[in-house]
């Protein structure tokens, strides 16, 4: 089976040739050059991947208020995400249902009416449109309505699906709900956020994340609290200090999975016994507690769901990361950072000591990322395979996309 066609060019690939394309793909290896450089490839996974999956796209914390919103963009998509009461928070797609202007045009805000700066037409914070001005006798306005997007919260977090054809949410909520809970992060606050624009196509940014073959030669900051799980295989091999972590969590009443399904990975797992959190020099980031109760070692618990996204919540703070792609070479990275609400800045927690670990580690990605996809567009780019052992994730991540790519081209 051939690898990789350098026949193709990338930008100009015709769709009819995906089915040919996607057959080149060897498991267990990266993927033919145009899977990462191609804007028809891309465009074509906004309809088949990201139009058909969970997308983690923030927190509670981020709408605290009724009004509140956020607003995220994968392609050419924008959808609003807002507080519409107490407690609800709904989703809609960022577009007028006059012309199509975009509604909200800022990441963040708060608005009573969402209104179109174009021609103002309004709406309610349930989507209703309120004020058309000047339309014609029989005009409808309740057939023009803001169009709803798929919205679950779980245990804080926010999650969106652009389309129907998504899996159930249930078995993830299930798995997800009680492990974080304990962390109560719909008792946080977002002490910081950042968007970090990586010039590298999507998967290559969550390839990169999927793996830590990498870090110690690319992440001393991260290693100074992390735990290397390429140094030796602990969880299979059970070491005393593996046990009892273990039993320190229990002892803390927390579930450490592993919970898996054929998109997300849970799990809770062991920081370095002589560090207290997730920073440079391994001290609390925040003394206002998420968890206050209970002593010990409690590692960080990871999640990660395909296609864009992990988080790690500790003790003291929670870090999230989603990947959001623009187009075929550009993933705009948005980083946050959550403490208890009632923390304050200066006081219980320094900003800079809380963002330096994640910041050097997603600066180092960056240039990972870009410099991988400067070495996939060239001619001497032919598909590698990956580590058995070293990048479990990241086959399991390529596997993923793969079925899920040919899944729907079965169904279309």
């Amino acid at each position: 089976m051939a690898a990789c066609s350098h026949g193709i060019t990338p930008t100009d690939l015709p769709l009819n040739a995906l089915a040919d394309l996607y057959g080149q793909c060897q498991r267990g290896h990266t993927l033919p050059q145009a899977l990462y450089t191609s804007q028809a490839v891309f465009d074509f996974e906004m309809k088949a991947v990201f139009a058909r999956a969970w997308l983690q796209a923030g927190h509670l914390a981020e709408v605290p208020r009724i009004g509140d919103y956020i607003t995220v963009q994968t392609g050419k998509t924008s959808v609003v995400i807002i507080r519409e009461a107490e407690s609800s928070v709904r989703a809609y797609f960022n577009t007028c249902r006059h012309r199509g202007a975009l509604i909200c045009t800022s990441d963040k805000g708060s608005a009573r009416r969402l209104v179109c700066p174009y021609h103002q037409w309004t709406y309610d914070l349930s989507g209703k449109l309120i004020f058309a001005r000047n339309m014609p006798a029989g005009f409808a306005p309740q057939q023009h309505g803001l169009i709803p997007v798929h919205c679950e919260v779980v245990a804080g977090v926010i999650f969106i699906a652009l389309s129907d054809d998504v899996p159930d949410f249930g078995e993830f909520r299930r798995a997800l709900e009680p492990m974080l809970a304990p962390h109560d992060l719909e008792n946080a606050k977002i002490a910081h956020s950042a968007v970090l624009p990586e010039y590298a196509n999507w998967k290559l940014v969550m390839e990169n994340g999927r793996e830590c073959y990498h870090c110690s030669a690319r992440h001393p900051e991260l290693l100074s609290s992390f735990r290397d799980p390429t140094e030796e295989d602990y969880f299979d091999g059970q070491p005393q200090w593996m046990l009892d972590f273990e039993a320190t969590c229990r002892a803390n009443g927390l579930i450490n999975g592993p919970a898996e399904g054929k998109w997300f990975d849970i799990l809770r797992f062991p920081i370095k016994d002589s560090v207290q959190s997730l920073t440079l020099d391994g001290r609390l980031a925040c003394t206002k507690l998420l968890i206050p109760d209970g002593e010990g070692n409690i590692g960080t618990l990871r999640w990660a769901t395909e296609p864009s996204a992990f988080s790690h919540a500790l003790r003291d703070h929670a870090f999230t990361f989603e990947a959001w792609p623009i187009d075929a070479s550009t993933t705009h990275v948005r980083g946050k950072w959550l403490v208890h609400k009632d923390a304050v800045e200066g006081r219980d927690y320094d900003l800079t000591h809380l963002t330096a670990l994640w910041n050097a580690t997603n600066d180092q990605d960056k240039w990972l990322a870009e410099n991988n996809f400067l070495g996939v567009q060239g001619a001497g780019y032919v598909p590698g395979p990956y580590s058995q052992n070293d990048e479990k994730k990241v086959i399991k991540f390529v596997e993923w996309y793969l079925d899920t790519v040919q899944n729907h081209m079965q169904r279309n």
